[in-house]
């Protein structure tokens, strides 16, 4: 894929959205894949945004992503503040996009809601 800001649903095992031991619940999210050029990392990226506020975060817990459309370009900019700008923007046409029925009922997709038998790893 290339360097861009995407719309996405996702899912995570973590104890923060599980509604079974062995099924998540699905959350809508911005993903950027890249370079982000603004922090000059050297190494290409998947960051996600999940459009949720948690008390607690669960970095290192299995996640499914399904990518659903295309919001942006990646930009490389002058200003912290404009790069968070941004942001704001990205995930007001996340949500309205993802709000649309054909993407909520996505949301029941059996690859995002089930993890029974998946490992650390994305199958």
């Amino acid at each position: 894929m290339s360097p861009d800001v995407y719309s996405a649903l996702g899912s995570s095992q973590s104890d923060l959205s599980a509604i079974s031991a062995d099924q998540g619940a699905v959350f809508p999210m911005v993903m950027s894949i890249g370079w982000n050029p603004f922090y000059k990392n050297t190494v290409r990226s998947v960051e996600v945004h999940i459009m949720r506020d948690f008390e607690t975060d669960f970095y290192e817990s299995h996640m499914n992503l399904l990518i659903l459309g295309f919001i942006r370009p990646e930009l490389d900019y002058v200003s912290k503040e404009s790069l968070i700008e941004d942001i704001k923007t990205d995930i007001d046409v996340a949500g309205r996009s993802l709000s649309r029925p054909a993407y909520a009922n996505l949301a029941r997709d059996p690859y995002l809601v089930e993890f029974e038998g998946k490992g650390e790893l994305a199958s």
